[in-house]
């Protein structure tokens, strides 16, 4: 596979995550214990942190990505196990975060292999 599509990939599970994020804190299902914008705070700032050299291709912010996502699988699993009524968010977050764990790890895989 060419190394594009893995950069296409990883910015489709980014978005995904990006959005199904922001939905599910915002619109879905909101905290009643947290106000919203602490919890965006929270959760989003992660994701913004490597935005800018992972939207340009950087290999270095697209593995920080990389290891960010995984943070996003842990807690979409252990959301899926404790939370039942939010059981397919949760397994959306989970899909979008290997997503962009493969997407960006391969893509960094394939550049090193190119030198």
């Amino acid at each position: 596979m060419k190394r594009i599509y893995y950069y296409y990939i990883a910015l489709s599970g980014f978005f995904g995550l990006f959005i199904l994020l922001m939905l599910w804190n915002t619109l879905l299902v909101p905290s009643t214990h947290f106000p919203v914008a602490l919890v965006l705070l929270a959760v989003i700032t992660p994701l913004l942190i490597p935005l800018r050299g992972f939207l340009n291709g950087n290999l270095k912010s697209c593995t920080w990505m990389s290891y960010l996502s995984l943070f996003y699988f842990t807690y979409g699993i252990a959301e899926a196990y404790t939370t039942p009524a939010e059981l397919y968010y949760a397994l959306l977050e989970v899909f979008f975060s290997l997503l962009l764990c493969a997407g960006s790890g391969f893509y960094v895989y394939t550049a090193e292999q190119v030198k």
